[in-house]
């Protein structure tokens, strides 16, 4: 079987930022999948499971209730990994072109007072949360995208560069 692309990436380059995962067409309508990479992977430690919890909940909340965005909003959710988000949107948006959107929707977590849906009637885990910590994770990584927001690295995927010998044998930098 063939690895699926977000397996292909070569994770120990990876920096926290957003990148283009896929873009896909779903009848006329292209739709992007985003790697929005909270920490470094097999570097820093994931995401608090708690944490990433409320993160979800808290940001799916903003991006779909965001005024210029929540149309084309189609997904948020989390890595299994806890390194980051998966962000589908409708459309083809340069990862640059999202961080604004991005940045805000952390800080809406720096602001949040309570985690929405968290409710055994809205919520299948309720209370697995972690609010003071997704606020923590949230800020860090706001300032971070504002900081580096000029930084083309955080925006897109590390490039590996693959030897190819005149035999066909190829060799992967490590």
């Amino acid at each position: 079987m063939d690895l699926i692309p977000s397996f292909s990436v070569d994770h120990t380059k990876i920096i926290p930022g957003i990148f283009t995962s896929r873009v896909d067409t779903l009848g006329d309508q292209l739709v992007t999948t985003y790697d929005v990479r909270v920490t470094r992977p097999n570097t820093e430690p994931a995401v608090e499971v708690a944490a990433m919890h409320s993160l979800e909940h808290i940001i799916a909340t903003y991006l779909r209730n965001d005024t210029e965005w929540k149309d084309r909003v189609i997904y948020w959710g989390p890595m299994g990994c806890l390194t980051g988000f998966y962000l589908i949107l409708k459309g083809n948006s340069e990862p640059k072109e999202i961080c604004d959107l991005l940045i805000r929707a952390f800080r809406s977590v720096e602001n949040s007072e309570e985690v929405p849906g968290a409710s055994p009637v809205n919520c299948g885990n309720y209370l697995l949360h972690n609010l003071v910590m997704a606020k923590w994770y949230a800020k860090r990584f706001a300032d971070y995208l504002a900081e580096n927001a000029e930084n083309p690295e955080i925006f897109e995927y590390p490039k590996s560069e693959r030897l190819v010998t005149d035999d066909g044998r190829r060799f992967f930098d490590s």
